[in-house]
């Protein structure tokens, strides 16, 4: 069954009982942080509200009626209660706070959130984080479903449903083996050539593959595949051991691209560059943990 209009809010409880313990409207509302005039102005439409005096006032101070005693006696139970709820409430957030769940793509996960999580943990220890890997497309579903507080993915668009801020750069880069004739040609190979050359590439869904897609688009589109794997150390091992062209974050071939273990070939007429996004839903901003970590984000990355 509803209140009635008759019963004050918590407010107006908390500053009775102030004025009962402390014998004076002036004490309670300087403990309570308000002016005297507000409190008194308060305690004036509590009276009215109920109907009935509460306070009997003199030049020594104020003190309950003999109705304001009971009034007193009932509201010690209902404020009670209610600062039961607001610390259960504030357990509750302080569990929700300490929690994080991201998701992110391979490339951000891999080469990028080790040094943010790092970050996060030196400005909020407390904060337990679960890492998730997906490709961008099942990122977007996870965020979409409320599965994680924050999302990463690499792509030229921000996916539908989704609010996003670019986090990072990066580019694609074709690499072979040392003994592949690519390595030795003297002239870069042309987007016709290469997306008329079966490919060693990551999944569908993927951003790497999207990126690649639309950039091949106007040159006849990406030939079938000569293999599909879903991971970048799956696509460097196929590379290195020859089975043909690769194309991947330049983020993941650092290493082996300084060790001569694979060779960069240069493109002509291509852009493979892309942001990465952080992405969350539409009208969510992040908070709490994501937020912290967004914003942490936009510092250097470090690296071990």
């Amino acid at each position: 069954m509803p209140l009635s209009s008759r019963v004050p809010d918590i407010g107006a409880l908390e500053l009775l009982l102030a004025v009962a313990r402390l014998g004076s409207v002036g004490r309670a509302a300087a403990e309570l942080g308000v002016s005297q005039p507000a409190a008194s102005a308060r305690i004036r439409g509590m009276e009215r509200q109920i109907g009935v005096a509460l306070l009997e006032r003199s030049p020594r101070g104020s003190r309950p009626t003999e109705a304001g005693l009971l009034v007193v006696e009932w509201a010690r139970n209902v404020v009670e209660a209610a600062q039961a709820l607001d610390a259960g409430i504030d357990a509750l957030r302080g569990r929700r706070d300490a929690r994080l769940v991201v998701v992110a793509s391979l490339t951000v996960a891999e080469y990028l959130m080790p040094g943010w999580l790092l970050a996060l943990n030196e400005v909020s220890p407390d904060t337990a984080v679960t890492l998730r890997t997906a490709n961008s497309a099942d990122v977007a579903a996870h965020v979409l479903a409320g599965d994680a507080d924050l999302g990463f993915v690499e792509g030229s668009g921000t996916p539908p449903g989704l609010a996003g801020a670019v986090v990072a750069a990066d580019r694609l880069v074709v690499v072979v083996a040392p003994e592949h004739p690519w390595a030795r040609r003297r002239g870069p190979v042309t987007a016709t050539e290469l997306a008329a050359t079966p490919l060693v590439l990551r999944e569908p869904g993927s951003g790497t593959r999207e990126v690649l897609d639309q950039a091949l688009a106007p040159h006849g589109g990406t030939a079938p595949p000569r293999l599909e794997l879903a991971s970048s150390t799956a696509l460097k091992a196929a590379a290195m051991t020859g089975a043909g062209p690769v194309c991947l974050s330049e983020l993941a071939v650092v290493e082996e691209l300084a060790t001569r273990r694979l060779v960069a070939v240069p493109v002509e007429g291509l852009d493979l560059h892309r942001p990465l996004r952080a992405v969350w839903p539409v009208g969510r901003r992040p908070a709490g943990p994501a937020r912290l970590l967004l914003g942490l984000t936009r510092e250097p990355v470090r690296r071990g």
